[in-house]
Parts: C-alpha cells; structure tokens; sequence
C-alpha cells in the first residue's frame, strides 16, 4: 500500500498536526506502508505569509523509513491584494485558494497534477486550504479516495455566531470538506458539526488521539525549577501552546492577575512559540517576576516542564483535541479549561480537572484558585486523568483506527497495486473512543 500524506509543515517544524501526522506516518511504515509526505519548506508558522520568517532547506529527505518531499512557499508583492480579491469570486474553490493563511506552493501544484501510483492520499489541516487542494489534485489525479483529518476549531458552543466556529464551517472549508471520501475527527463534537453540514454518517470515523509516557513523563521537578528561577515550594500553573489569545494564554495571564490581585501565591510556566497578539498583552504585564515564559521546548524540557506543574491550563477556544491535556495527565496534573471545541469533551468536570464557560476569566480565576489552594483536589483529579490516559489513550490502538480504515476504503474499492482485502486483516474502525 502506498500513502500520500499533506501536511502545511512538517519537523522540525513544532505544531499539533504537524507532530500527529509525522507519527502516523511513521507508525505506518513500521508496519510496512510505504508512505510519502508532501509539505512546504515552513519551520515558523509565519513563512506561510512573511519572507522574513524560518524556513527550512526544500527538497527530498528520509526520516525514520519515510519520504519527505519539501516544496518552496513563494512570496511577490501584492500578493495580498490577489488573495483578498479571490475571496470576492464566487467560486468556493478560488476562495479557498485565496485564504490568507495559506502557503502557495506552485510547485506542488504542478506536481500534484499527475498519476504518482498512491493508493491513498490523506491530508491535514484545515484553515490550511493549498495543500488539501493539491492532495485532492493529486488523488483525483491517482483515482485514489481522498481522505481528510481536518481538525475543525469549533468555539465556543453557547454563541450562535462563534467567529472560530464560522471560520472554520465558511463555504470554502465546506468545499474541501465535502469532496472528501472520509473524515477522521477527533470527537463526538467535531463529528456532530461535520453531521450539521450534510456529511453522511457513513463518511465520517471517531478517531480521538493518544498519549506516549516516555516523551512527557520522566522529568526533573527540581532541576526545572532551579533552572527557571522557579521556588521549589511554589504552586505552579502551567501553559503549553502557540502563545496567543486563541489558545487562551492572555486569558491564563487575566485570570492570575485577579488571583494575583487577591493575595494567591503561585507562580505561572508559559512555553511554545509566541503569537503577536499575545507578545502585545505580555509586553504591559504587571506581574512579569511571577511568570517564566519560555520558547519552544526541547524533548527533554518538555519532560521537565511537566514535572515542575501542579496545575495545566488550556483555556483555548481553538484546539479539536487538546494532546497536550493527555500529556500533563500522563503526569498525573489535573487540567483546567474552557468549555469550546474539542477540549469541553475531553476534560470531563470534576472527573479529571475542571470547564469553565468560554470566556469566563472570573471562572478560569475560581477554578484555578481551587485547585492552588487545595491539594486534595489536584491529586484527585490528576490521579484519574492518569489512569484515564493509561487505560483509554494509548497511540498504538488510536494509530491502527487509521491503518484499517485505510485498508477498508481499499477493500471497498477492490484492488489496488496487487492489495485486497484478503492481504491484511480489514477491521471497521471503532466507533468510539
């Protein structure tokens, strides 16, 4: 069986879909798929739109058994002016060419446009709308199913008109979506709005993701601490994510604030790439001596981030998921978030950390302060997030969803480059998770 995978970046380059996909991909040729990557040359989120942003040497690589073809982002001058006027024509393919996110990348276009001999092509994610119409071009191209993990960002669930929700549900991402053969989603939220736009039932697999120990877990708490001027007594909140308000980091910082305000003790651990709404509100922060506010992690740091924490917050109103909840579980942290997207499903209320009402920083500050000031709660709540993990999320069982359902479209279609269904065992993908 060979695979296409569509990624907008790929590691080095540090993101969710980005790490998600490098795994599966991996996992998939251990187990003797033959898989190929196609995605830019990004390392920084920002190459998709800045010249002046990281970029990493475009070309043919191999990493761990597989291909990773990188393809140039071009930049010209006013090439934001032809975007905007792409969005006016009413064409919800050019509006989807047209998205300001997105990295053009003529190269794979063209490249796209014949028959490599994929079996399967399979990409990721969206606002990311270029990449997915080259994989959908290439697949076509193929006569391959097209396959599509679109990590929908759905926002808060209370508001009618959600800006994130509608961003992510506009016609030209419904474009996409639609000309899907089968949707991977993460969960039963993510599935009900694919549902409510006219996805068959039938079209759409319950996937949810999972967790490795031995890459979050294992860290040093004191030696994190030493090292970022962290007292070893302290209560520490924790935050991993692009550093932005979508994430909910500005939200984090209000919310310490008011605890601040009255009188708490604890301190605040930020990590991960800072987004410029975020470096804004960080440059006038009054309380920048109670925050350590790091960069990008290395593997071993994660580690010791983790084990300096006792709390982790992801007040996010743009994660499908949330992988980084299973990791601080992983630890045995309880986790705090807000009730939007994917995140309201997989923290359970006082099972395993505590929801809050999207927006609510009053709400983030009382249950934050709950858990500094009482240490019954944390261990509780982190002690059944940790079993939840080591019982329900681990990547093996989550990886395979994948692989099978891989071989069903296959089966489905009869053979494909000598496979059948009689090759490899074809199993239904669960339903749940």
């Amino acid at each position: 069986m060979r695979v296409a995978h569509f990624v907008h970046r790929y590691p080095p380059a540090l993101g969710g879909a980005e790490s998600y996909f490098a795994r599966l991909s991996r996992f998939l040729v251990e187990q003797g798929t033959e898989v190929e990557v196609f995605t830019t040359n990004a390392f920084d989120l920002q190459a998709f739109w800045s010249p002046r942003a990281r970029t990493v040497p475009s070309g043919v690589e191999v990493q761990a058994g597989v291909t990773v073809r990188r393809f140039p982002i071009r930049h010209w001058p006013a090439q934001r002016y032809f975007r905007k006027l792409l969005s006016f024509v009413p064409s919800p393919r050019l509006q989807a060419l047209g998205l300001p996110c997105n990295p053009w990348t003529p190269q794979l276009w063209r490249e796209c446009d014949q028959d490599l001999g994929f079996d399967i092509v399979h990409a990721t994610a969206l606002p990311y709308a270029y990449p997915i119409l080259c994989a959908q071009r290439l697949a076509r191209a193929c006569k391959a199913p097209f396959v599509l993990t679109p990590f929908l960002h759905l926002g808060d669930p209370r508001a009618v008109r959600d800006r994130t929700r509608r961003a992510y549900l506009a016609p030209a991402l419904r474009y996409l979506i639609h000309r899907s053969d089968l949707l991977f989603v993460q969960t039963s939220i993510e599935r009900d709005a694919l549902l409510g736009i006219g996805i068959p039932s039938e079209r759409i697999v319950l996937q949810g993701l999972g967790v490795d120990p031995e890459e979050c877990t294992g860290g040093n708490r004191l030696t994190a601490r030493e090292q970022w001027l962290i007292p070893s007594e302290a209560i520490v909140i924790g935050h991993l994510a692009n550093k932005s308000v979508e994430k909910g980091t500005v939200d984090l910082l209000r919310a310490a604030r008011l605890l601040w305000d009255a009188g708490c003790s604890f301190h605040v651990l930020l990590a991960g790439p800072s987004m410029p709404n975020f470096e804004r509100a960080w440059a006038g922060f009054p309380y920048r001596d109670r925050v350590c506010n790091l960069g990008s992690l290395s593997e071993a740091e994660k580690r010791d981030f983790y084990a300096a924490l006792d709390v982790f917050a992801l007040p996010s109103r743009s994660d499908s998921f949330g992988l980084v909840l299973l990791e601080a579980w992983a630890n045995g942290i309880p986790c705090v978030g807000y009730r939007a997207g994917g995140v309201a499903e997989v923290i359970r209320h006082d099972l395993d950390g505590y929801l809050v009402d999207c927006g609510s920083v009053t709400g983030l500050a009382e249950a934050l302060g709950t858990l500094v000031r009482n240490g019954a709660a944390r261990r509780r709540l982190g002690q059944t997030g940790r079993e939840r993990v080591f019982r329900e999320h681990r990547w093996q069982s989550r990886l395979d969803v994948v692989r099978q359902t891989y071989l069903r479209l296959l089966a489905s279609r009869g053979s494909a480059h000598g496979l059948t269904a009689s090759s490899e065992q074809v199993l239904l993908p669960a339903d749940k998770w």
